[in-house]
């Protein structure tokens, strides 16, 4: 089996994988493309070359080429006019020999669900995949997708508007924040019977570093999903990471990107918001992304 490589790249974030028997992350890297973003004139210069600079390493790291690397580009990118997507579809392809594949919302919520099938004992469950302008929301009863929504609303909204989350210990307060995004949610309509919420997109690494109160999953086992916790143990986690941890405690925590901590403060805030709303009473903690779902829609 010829070994494939996938990566996730973001509003912020891009994740590169391996998969051959089984789908492994083999490495991240932050690059901050709402910086200077205009829909009309594209990312910034700077960013744009980091950009090219990581795939170029990318490239000879692991000898990426077009029939073994597949690209699924989200969040910010969808903002491009036309002209600006094509001209980076254009330059990955003449650069790197590789498609720049911008996928639309409803790809991406389509790949979530896949990602995210299980039958979870019947139960109704609450999925939030949470990036940098944008949020999905794909709600489960049993093993059948039941609803879909797509908020606009992202870690960068919140770094946008309070500017001193990321002081040593946080300017900002949690509730302040939180009446932010609770403005933002205000008309969104959530049903009153969830069993649990599912936080992907690397939420149980985070959890795990930081130290929140885990407890073992019992709601349902999928051999995947291995932790829980309660809505005010998630509540007595973030009021850690906001007040007792400073910045460079975080950036300790991941050396290899640490840039990614820049985000953990306020990416806390939007699903809180979501799971006081939804009256959540319990919080599975996922890695799970949209490339698990390519990757068991390919199966």
């Amino acid at each position: 089996m010829m070994k494939e490589y996938y990566i996730d790249l973001g509003s912020s974030t891009i994740k590169v994988y391996e998969y051959k028997s089984s789908l492994k992350l083999l490495e991240e890297n932050s690059i901050y493309f709402k910086n200077d973003f205009d829909a009309k004139k594209g990312i910034s210069k700077k960013n744009l070359e980091e950009l090219c600079e990581y795939f170029e390493k990318l490239k000879k790291k692991y000898k990426l080429k077009y029939e073994n690397t597949h690209i699924f580009v989200t969040g910010i990118f969808r903002e491009l006019v036309y002209k600006k997507k094509q001209e980076l579809v254009k330059l990955f392809n003449d650069r790197f020999d590789l498609y720049f594949n911008i996928i639309s919302h409803g790809i991406e919520n389509y790949y979530l669900g896949k990602a995210m099938a299980n039958d979870y004992n019947g139960k109704i469950v609450l999925i939030i995949n949470m990036g940098g302008k944008t949020t999905e929301l794909v709600t489960y009863q049993g093993d059948k997708i039941i609803d879909t929504c797509n908020l606009k609303v992202g870690v960068a909204d919140l770094l946008n508007n309070f500017s001193k989350v990321n002081d040593s210990i946080s300017g900002n307060t949690i509730e302040e924040m939180d009446d932010f995004v609770a403005n933002i949610l205000k008309d969104v309509k959530f049903k009153d019977n969830y069993d649990c919420a599912i936080f992907t997109g690397g939420e149980e690494r985070f959890e795990l570093l930081t130290g929140f109160n885990l407890q073992d999953n019992s709601l349902f086992n999928d051999g995947i999903h291995k932790y829980m916790l309660s809505l005010d143990d998630y509540i007595k986690g973030t009021e850690k990471v906001f007040y007792e941890m400073t910045m460079n405690d975080l950036y300790k925590l991941m050396p290899g990107n640490p840039k990614w901590m820049d985000g953990a403060r306020s990416g806390a805030i939007i699903p809180l918001t979501i799971f006081k709303k939804a009256n959540i009473k319990w919080i599975i903690p996922s890695d799970l992304n949209l490339i698990n779902g390519v990757i068991n829609d390919e199966k």
